[in-house]
Order: C-alpha cells, then sequence, then structure tokens
C-alpha cells in the first residue's frame, strides 16, 4: 500500500490543480497520487501558514520539513521574498511537484531537498516548521521535532501543527523537554499550532 511519506515511482499518476489563497496571495498547485492532501491545502497547514504570518519570526532562512507538494513552503516564500527557504521530504514525487509549483507560481527563493528527516539538510534555520506525517509514527514525528534543535540557530523557532487526538499534548511535553520554551500558541478545532525556542 502506498504511503505519502514513502517513495513507490510506479503508482498510477492522476494529477490535480487547484487555485488557493495563503497568506494574502492567490497560489497554484499541482497534486497528484501518492501525495498529502492531494484535493485541497489541508485545515492543519492553513491553521500553521496563519498562525506563522501573524508571529514575530526571527531572523535567518526558514526550513519547512516534510513539504509535500510545497504549500506550507510556498507560502511562506511569497511572503518572505527575501527569506531562503528550504522545503524537504522523503517522496520524490512530492518534491518534483513542489519544484513545479514554485516555478509556476514564480517563486524562486526555495530550495527542495530530498531528506529523510534532516539527513541531507545542512546549515541552521531561524524557523523550522512542519507539518509532520503522523502516519510515519511517532519515532518520525518525535524525530522532526527533536531534531529540529540541531538545525535552528540560537532563538530560532520551531512550529509544528498536531491534532489533539493525534498527539499534541505528547508532542508539546517533549518539546518541552529539549527546547528553552515550548507552549500551544493556536487551538483551532483541534489542531494545535505548537511553538518552541531554542
Amino acid at each position: 500500500m502506498n504511503h505519502y511519506y514513502t517513495n513507490d515511482p510506479d503508482l498510477a499518476h492522476d494529477e490535480h490543480s487547484f487555485d488557493f489563497e495563503l497568506g494574502g496571495h492567490s497560489l497554484r498547485f499541482t497534486s497528484d497520487n501518492g501525495v498529502f492532501s492531494k484535493h485541497t491545502v489541508d485545515f492543519g497547514s492553513r491553521v500553521l501558514i496563519a498562525t506563522i504570518l501573524a508571529e514575530e519570526l526571527p531572523t535567518g532562512p526558514i526550513l519547512d520539513v516534510g513539504t509535500g507538494y510545497g504549500p506550507i513552503g510556498l507560502a511562506l516564500a511569497k511572503h518572505f521574498p527575501d527569506r531562503q527557504v528550504t522545503m524537504s521530504d522523503v517522496n520524490e514525487r512530492a518534491l518534483a511537484l513542489a519544484q513545479r509549483n514554485a516555478t509556476d507560481n514564480d517563486i524562486s527563493n526555495v530550495t527542495i531537498v530530498e531528506s529523510s528527516m534532516y539527513d541531507q539538510i545542512d546549515g541552521q534555520f531561524g524557523v523550522i516548521v512542519t507539518n509532520p506525517p503522523i502516519r510515519a509514527g511517532k519515532t518520525i514525528v518525535s524525530g522532526i521535532l527533536a531534531g529540529a534543535a540541531e538545525h535552528l540557530l540560537p532563538h530560532g523557532q520551531l512550529y509544528a501543527v498536531i491534532q489533539k487526538k493525534q498527539g499534541a499534548p505528547s508532542a508539546l511535553k517533549l518539546m518541552k523537554t529539549i527546547y528553552q520554551d515550548a507552549s500551544i500558541v493556536k487551538k483551532e478545532h483541534g489542531y494545535y499550532i505548537l511553538k518552541a525556542t531554542k
């Protein structure tokens, strides 16, 4: 069975394109079979983007871990044209779509990287964002949340969206053991936006 957090190059294609407004910008996305939330930008990502754009962010480049076809990373890159945004995922099909969506939306301040968690990520970032692949399991999700610490600049921030019923309280507990500060900055329809500061 195919999962959006794995690679399956043999999966049949069924592309879908749609327009969506994120952060005050109208963006055009193409998605396909084998990627997360194929038909629309999922609610959790929308809440995460809106919350981040309302925050006072530290300076430095941005990393989107588990970018999928790119809605979070591209929305942030569009909103912050002077910042470099790295978008990573383990799913090659999703990354190809993210690159295509960046091109179609004339967004050039992005770097798209195939990486399992942080194994191909170089450098440090002012902000790391993630809508983690919950179905990949707690080990992966915890690895993304904990591993961000090594890749944040001093006083850098991690933002994650997780549903309460899918482990947000335990994720927050983990973050509090690793970071200088960790809290829930937004709750909406069962989705929690967690924020941690290095």
